[in-house]
């Protein structure tokens, strides 16, 4: 989920940006700290949204640089589990279906691609279901629920994802679920009137 997070730091300007407006200063060097920033805490930094800053800088000796307490906000992707996500097919190995969800990246192993018994096609990249002939391919748009998160290694934190519930998997998957579900009108007014007293047969 993405979300708008409000951080309170001491940002260092270096004496090269003095000559810079603070505000244009501070949000130079903030984005070049947390740009990309990966923590358990607060997920992905995608971006920062704002700084705000009222408070003098401080000049420590020896250093040279000025020195802002500073709160600013940041749009920040931190996935939950149970979350349903919307991702596009990057990659399909043997073993997997790689999802880009923009900020991150997740795994859906094969056998949580779809409620079906599925086969992988090497030469083509292609996974089907055996029954319901279903394909998903590399540059598929998908739905993906997370069931596990591990940022064991920050620098390439992990999801783990699957398509096998209903409402998830391909989003073309979704129309067609409706359309077998809909009622079909043709054939519906069989039923006859009873002939009325007087009329003729």
């Amino acid at each position: 989920m993405f979300y708008r997070t409000t951080i309170r730091d001491h940002i260092r300007i270096p004496p090269v940006l003095f000559g810079e407006p603070v505000l244009d200063a501070l949000l130079k060097m903030i984005k070049e700290k947390y740009a990309g920033f990966i923590s358990k805490e607060l997920g992905v930094v995608v971006d920062v949204v704002k700084v705000n800053n009222n408070k003098e800088g401080i000049i420590i000796p020896g250093d040279g640089a000025a020195y802002y307490e500073t709160d600013f906000e940041i749009l920040n992707f931190k996935p939950e589990m149970h979350e349903v996500l919307m991702g596009r097919i990057r990659d399909i190995a043997e073993f997997g279906i790689f999802l880009n969800f923009g900020a991150m990246e997740g795994m859906v192993h094969i056998s949580q691609a779809m409620d079906d018994y599925v086969q992988y096609n090497a030469k083509e990249k292609v996974v089907v279901g055996k029954e319901t002939k279903r394909t998903l391919k590399v540059g598929d748009d998908c739905k993906a629920k997370v069931i596990a998160i591990s940022f064991k290694d920050i620098a390439n934190p992990k999801l783990g994802l699957t398509m096998r519930q209903k409402g998830l998997g391909k989003l073309d998957w979704s129309d067609e679920d409706l359309k077998k579900k809909a009622p079909k009108a043709e054939g519906k007014e069989a039923s006859k009137k009873p002939a009325a007293k007087g009329e003729s047969k």
